[in-house]
């Protein structure tokens, strides 16, 4: 008797360590963070990167004219060490959910001050603000969701999503 309930004892302990679960959820899509250095300001990407399994992404699996969360799982947080201006938005320091409104003509880049949602949610009430992303067709399809920041000749830098057939892009530069 004092055995199975050594036993069970033992079990329940196990199970309900940090971490443990009869059963484990597995991505599909992998959790990454990058980083970029633009003009001595780090910018770091905390996303999903789901990959394109020979989906039609744009105005399919993406479709047009609503909001949508470019990664997957937790919600996309951009992190910036300073303040950048993107367009007319001046976006502080800190960390920012990224979001996109995807347009057959023109998309848009949303920065929301909202953080640690699940990418399903969007409060637009929280929005930072939105600017006009710049498309342009790739001949290359990029198979995972891919975020990036690369610096611009003459200073300031891009920030660019990629995916399938295009590479969104959106220019800012850094406020010190």
């Amino acid at each position: 008797m004092i055995t199975r309930w050594a036993a069970a004892l033992s079990a329940a302990i196990v199970l309900s360590a940090p971490g443990a679960s009869a059963v484990q959820r597995v991505r599909v899509s992998p959790h990454e963070t990058h980083a970029f250095t633009v003009d001595g300001t780090q910018l770091t990407f905390n996303y999903g990167r789901p990959s394109k399994r020979g989906r039609t992404i744009w105005g399919s699996l993406v479709p047009w004219g609503r909001w949508w969360m470019p990664g997957a799982d937790e919600a996309t947080i951009l992190t910036t060490a300073n303040a950048l201006a993107i367009g007319s938005l001046t976006v502080p320091a800190g960390d920012h959910t990224l979001y996109m409104w995807p347009d057959e003509k023109t998309s848009r880049f949303i920065i929301s001050n909202e953080v640690g949602q699940f990418h399903t949610q969007y409060h637009p009430d929280r929005d930072l603000g939105r600017v006009d992303y710049e498309m342009r067709k790739i001949s290359e399809p990029v198979e995972q969701l891919t975020y990036t920041a690369e610096a611009r000749d003459g200073g300031g830098g891009l920030i660019k999503l990629a995916w399938d057939d295009r590479e969104y892009s959106v220019a800012f530069t850094v406020k010190k």
